[in-house]
């Protein structure tokens, strides 16, 4: 039986959170086995999962999920049953270091903050652990082929996920290689490659057009007084930024307002659709009478 005082010794120190940010399909998933190693990392959150010594211990995966909007919901614990699961084993266990998996770095805090983690004291990007040429075989095998990782052996994978599970694949890496040092220890890592329901119909967006009503929604329910005069959207595959040009009224206490409609914007939006709003900045054209 485990001594009380270091029982609760433990229980008082703070998991120390890492986080892998790349975008979509650059091979973090794989990754993430390396990266783990090297700073003595026993559990990853990756895609809706918490995975722990190599066996998934809770959650449930995205690539199950028949949509890609799906799919973002479940890797951003969107569904309160989800994160709460995790969370509960979270607390339940004493886990000293753990690493999330994020297409940015918005995305992995957020995910820290729904359960109930500390934010990422580590933010380590795919380009400093991966060559270009990697990333570029690892895009091109998820574009074409339609590969996914799940960072568990087969047999992991096969139990919960069978109808998704295609192959698993032995790969033999310089440890040190990791970070693009000439290294001699090898080792033999495994990961399991699945094919999602979504990746097989094919991924689904949301149309600048549609975005657009939801913003000028939006800023109708929180900001009636405000005048939208021009709304610009940009995208790339870690989520979307808004660029909105409003005329506000004169005595608007313009930084309370603005930051409230901001976050009105980011919430709804997300909460309504799953996908990331990277940012939204708002342009004062002009105060009015």
């Amino acid at each position: 039986m485990q001594n009380p005082v270091t029982f609760l010794k433990n229980k008082l120190s703070p998991t120390m959170v890492y986080a892998l940010v790349g975008e979509s399909g650059t091979g973090k998933s794989f990754r993430s086995k390396l990266l783990a190693e090297e700073y003595g990392i026993n559990a990853i959150i990756d895609d809706g999962l918490l995975i722990q010594d190599e066996k998934i211990v809770a959650g449930r995966s995205a690539k199950r999920e028949k949509t890609y909007m799906g799919a973002v919901r479940a890797a951003l614990f969107d569904d309160k049953e989800h994160r709460d699961e995790v969370a509960r084993y979270l607390r339940k266990k004493t886990i000293k270091k753990i690493l999330i998996l994020g297409t940015s770095e918005k995305m992995v805090m957020k995910i820290a903050l729904r359960l109930q983690l500390p934010q990422p004291q580590k933010i380590i990007h795919i380009e400093d652990i991966s060559t270009q040429e990697e990333i570029e075989k690892a895009i091109k095998s998820r574009q074409i082929e339609g590969k996914h990782v799940i960072p568990v052996p087969s047999i992991e994978v096969k139990k919960s996920y069978s109808q998704i599970f295609t192959t698993s694949v032995h790969d033999i890496f310089n440890k040190t290689n990791l970070f693009k040092k000439k290294g001699k220890v090898k080792k033999m890592m495994e990961k399991s490659i699945v094919q999602p329901e979504f990746s097989k119909k094919g991924r689904i967006e949301i149309s600048e057009a549609a975005l657009t009503q939801m913003v000028m929604h939006c800023v109708k329910e929180n900001s009636p007084d405000v005048t939208i005069k021009k709304i610009v959207i940009k995208t790339d595959s870690r989520g979307y930024k808004l660029i909105i040009t409003i005329d506000v009224p004169f005595g608007t206490q313009l930084n309370g307002k603005i930051h409230k409609l901001q976050q009105y914007i980011i919430d709804k939006i997300e909460s309504f659709t799953g996908i990331l709003i990277e940012e939204v900045c708002i342009v004062i054209d002009k105060i009015v009478k």
